[in-house]
């Protein structure tokens, strides 16, 4: 056997640490799961910090997948997904929102919406590339942009603008470098959404300046008053647009881990090669509950709707009877209440709620620019553990103003 001898006597690295990519070591640990971790397995504790519905997966679509297995579906999909359920994904976003897409070449099923996220970057990054990303936004699009060799920019929004994105706060932050465009509406973590009206300008602008947008739009069944307008659907933004979606929030699907991604057939295209050389295809099983929450769970999602809806009103109404400005949110399951006055961070505003009132919220500076100053609670548990939360958050507010 021959010894590289240079390898053999080299100096050895002084920590494991030093092995891994400078990305990966640079990246931060999500803020909302080491609030969460915190809480885990403490009953004293009521959580406001994941954002994953209480509900159970309807049963019919349990029964679904229990009987695929009974019937043997254990083996490898189409890479793409398959046949039944692209082609019922499309059909779905075509009535749903008027937005059309060939089941054949230009739906992906992936493994959750953040796959698909991670593989729309990931094919259209190049280093250097700068990623334009409106914040407080989902904590995942920097860390993964960055990953993929590109460069995060923060796009702020506003409580006064209920957090939408503006045309000219976007043209501001706009340079020869920038690439794509990142949108998520609904919002997490503010529950702000958009109206066809206000996608217009930002469409204008994505157009001048020859943007791709990656629009995530996991929350778009949960819209209250107003219904969800897809930005695929604005006129010339449909084959610039990679519409990224998924079963997790309006179904009470999380565990399941079933998104999709459609778009223009040479993109989609370009996702499925990285998608095929990682995780083959989504769960063959999975596939199956999702085909049948979306022919036959309709019903059951706009009871689940409603439900949200009504805690949202409980949410609002409490923050603001306690002293604490709440914007109204209008979609996903989140209010964004501001703590600002009260002479605290964020975080330090959440750690001593957690000890003081054992009631876990996530700060609002981890969803980036704007969201100091703010508190994360999501409002899909119950409304008993809803009211008992802002009965203690308020018992918090009152001891910090000496009250």
């Amino acid at each position: 056997m021959i010894i590289d001898e240079k390898r053999k006597s080299g100096p050895r690295r002084a920590s494991m640490e030093e092995y891994l990519s400078p990305q990966v070591r640079d990246i931060k640990p999500s803020g909302i799961r080491r609030f969460f971790d915190l809480a885990a397995g403490r009953k004293d504790i009521i959580t406001l910090g994941v954002g994953e519905p209480d509900f159970v997966t309807p049963w019919h679509v349990r029964e679904a997948c229990v009987y695929a297995l009974e019937m043997g579906k254990t083996q490898y999909t189409s890479n793409a997904g398959t046949p039944e359920l692209r082609e019922e994904i499309a059909h779905y976003l075509h009535r749903q929102y008027e937005v059309a897409y060939e089941p054949g070449n230009e739906v992906l099923v992936t493994v959750g919406g953040s796959e698909a996220i991670d593989l729309a970057l990931r094919a259209l990054i190049a280093p250097g590339d700068e990623i334009l990303v409106p914040e407080p936004c989902y904590i995942s699009y920097s860390p993964i942009t960055a990953l993929s060799g590109g460069v995060p920019v923060g796009v702020e929004t506003f409580a006064k603008d209920q957090f939408k994105l503006t045309a000219e706060s976007l043209r501001a932050a706009i340079t020869p470098k920038s690439k794509v465009l990142i949108l998520c509406y609904p919002s997490n973590p503010t529950g702000g959404i958009m109206t066809r009206e206000e996608w217009l300008p930002i469409a204008k602008v994505v157009e001048e300046h020859d943007l791709i947008v990656i629009s995530d739009e996991i929350y778009a069944e949960l819209t209250y008053g107003a219904k969800h307008v897809s930005f695929a659907a604005m006129p010339g933004m449909r084959d610039r647009t990679i519409l990224v979606s998924g079963f997790s929030k309006a179904f009470a699907m999380t565990g399941w881990r079933i998104g999709y991604a459609c778009g223009h057939p040479e993109l989609i295209a370009a996702m499925l090669k990285i998608h095929q050389y990682t995780v083959m295809c989504a769960s063959n099983m999975a596939q199956v509950a999702a085909l049948e929450a979306l022919r036959n769970g309709m019903e059951e999602k706009d009871r689940m709707v409603e439900s949200y809806n009504q805690r949202r009103r409980i949410v609002v109404k409490g923050f603001r009877e306690i002293g604490l400005d709440c914007h109204e949110p209008q979609g996903a399951f989140y209010a964004f209440p501001s703590i600002a006055g009260l002479g605290m961070t964020s975080e330090e505003f959440a750690t001593g709620l957690l000890h003081d009132q054992k009631v876990a919220a996530v700060p609002g500076d981890v969803f980036g620019l704007g969201g100091e100053g703010h508190l994360r609670c999501s409002y899909a548990t119950s409304v008993s553990l809803i009211t008992e939360a802002i009965e203690r958050i308020g018992a918090y507010v009152r001891k910090l103003k000496g009250e």
